[in-house]
This record gives structure tokens, C-alpha cells and sequence, in this order.
């Protein structure tokens, strides 16, 4: 829901059309949007991931304590768990906390996640507490039962370098990986003007790369549903010409083509196997 100005009602039509099986996004904040919601999602049979985010939006409040992440966080389990989510995927923590601390956080929130019955997937997310690869495999040393949701576009403008360098971090995390963000980053940035462009297919593979091993391991531990979020944005994600702010390409187009990539990518990739 990343973006979306129209109604659920009017994202839900068009996801369906698109060929997708759920959406992704927070829960809405009043008790009568949440039931209106839940409604839709259960008449069109499509599953919900929630996302939440503490003690702010994507980048938190620098100078938010652990409590007051955890209260956030809270909060928003209450109203996630209305919606019946097959998990709630969470940009969490801090990138200046120290380690320590970040690893109090996760614990905790783990513990709270649970009881609301809730499975709780954290997010590599840049500005987060899991914003590098060599912090996030650390943390997973030190909580080995902690759930990812990858989103490998955010180490590569953090790291400035495609992820192939650092091969050895993504399968040492493997394991963990509950779930996928789809997004093109390049050594410049987070996000790519365009997937489909021939410039930037050497990126477009080497996610495909990393996203298998994500698939084999999930394979392997018995998945039965591998989830992955097609998640292009705007935000200044989106690029966009000097002067007149014109996109470089239209942000449902690259979304609905990302699904679609990636679904044909999945069945080869795990037919291969």
C-alpha cells in the first residue's frame, strides 16, 4: 500500500486484476476502516501482511527510547491483529543504537509479537536497526530464532556495491528469511529508473541470484507459501526528470511487471531443484 492515494477498495480491484494474492501494508487506524478492510480482504480471498513501523514512519524518531519503539509497536500488534495477518513484517529499531541495544529491542518485541499470536518478520531496512549486512548477521548470531523480511536494495546503496561481495552474510541469514521485498537497488540507490531497461539487467540478475537463495532455503526448511511484496515506490525511490518532476516510469507498470518477473523466476528457479 506503499504510495497508494485511491481506496483499498480501489487497490484491491486493481491487485486482482494484476494477477496478486494479498496486499501489504499497516492497518488502518480506526476500528470501522480496520472492519471494512477485513471484510474486502475475506470476500476476495486475498491474505494481508502487515506492516508496521515504530516509533515513527520509515526513519524513525532519532531520539525515540527502546520503550517507546516497543510502545509503539505495541500499539500497532493491537490493531494488526484484527485483520487476521498471515504475519506482520516490521521496520524496527535504530541504525545509531549500538548493537546491544538493538538486540534487547528485537528480543522483546519478539516476546510482545507473540502475545497477540502474531509471527513477526523484521525488515532490512536502511535507518533501521538491521541496516547493513554484517549488523543483521550479528543480530541473527545472537537470536537465532529472529525472522527477516529482505529487502537487499537497502544494503546496496548503504554498502555502495551489489550484494555478490557479501554472498557469505546472505547465506549465513538464509535461514531466518521469512520474507521478500522485490526492489532493484543499484550501488547508487535503492531503487532503479526501470527493471525492464538493458542497463540495469546485471542488477535485475543479481537479485534474482540472492532471491534464490532466499527460495532454496525456505525450500529446504518446508515452506509450503513463499511470500514476495513487489514494493517499487515513490518518496524519491521513483526517478524523476530535472525541472518538471515528470516520472521516469509509471510506478504500477514496474510493479505489476516486478510480479510478474518474479513468478516466472520462482517456478523455473524451484523447478530447477
Amino acid at each position: 500500500m506503499w504510495g497508494v492515494t485511491g481506496s483499498i477498495a480501489q487497490s484491491i480491484e486493481q491487485l486482482i486484476a494484476a494477477g496478486m494474492q494479498g496486499l501489504e501494508g499497516p492497518a488502518p487506524n480506526t476500528v470501522q476502516a480496520r472492519k471494512e478492510m477485513n471484510i474486502l480482504l475475506s470476500q476476495n480471498g486475498l491474505h494481508y501482511i502487515a506492516e508496521i513501523t515504530t516509533a515513527g514512519s520509515y526513519v524513525p524518531d532519532r531520539k525515540a527510547s527502546l520503550e517507546q519503539h516497543l510502545s509503539s509497536l505495541k500499539q500497532k500488534l493491537s490493531d494488526s491483529v484484527e485483520l487476521n495477518p498471515l504475519f506482520v513484517t516490521c521496520l524496527a529499531g535504530c541504525d545509531a543504537w549500538p548493537e546491544h541495544q538493538s538486540i534487547e529491542f528485537f528480543q522483546r518485541a519478539i516476546e510482545l509479537a507473540h502475545q497477540y499470536g502474531l509471527q513477526i518478520s523484521f525488515e532490512t531496512h536502511r535507518s533501521r536497526s538491521l541496516f547493513n549486512p554484517w549488523v543483521t548477521q550479528r543480530i541473527v548470531e545472537q537470536i537465532p530464532d529472529i525472522l527477516l523480511t529482505v529487502d537487499f536494495s537497502h544494503w546496496c546503496v548503504v554498502c555502495e556495491r551489489l550484494m555478490d561481495t557479501e554472498l557469505d552474510v546472505i547465506n549465513a541469514i538464509a535461514n531466518n528469511v521469512q520474507h521478500i521485498h522485490a526492489r532493484i537497488g543499484y550501488e547508487q540507490g535503492p531503487q532503479v529508473p526501470d527493471p525492464r531497461a538493458a542497463e540495469y539487467e546485471y542488477t535485475l540478475e543479481a537479485h534474482q541470484r540472492w532471491w534464490e537463495i532466499i527460495w532454496q532455503s525456505q525450500l529446504a526448511r518446508d515452506f509450503q507459501t513463499s511470500t514476495m511484496t513487489p514494493e517499487f515506490g515513490p518518496d524519491g525511490y521513483l526517478h524523476q526528470l530535472p525541472h518538471t518532476q515528470e516520472p521516469v516510469a509509471d510506478l504500477w507498470e514496474l510493479n505489476q511487471w516486478m510480479a510478474n518477473e518474479e513468478k516466472q523466476h520462482f517456478e523455473k528457479s524451484i523447478k530447477q531443484k
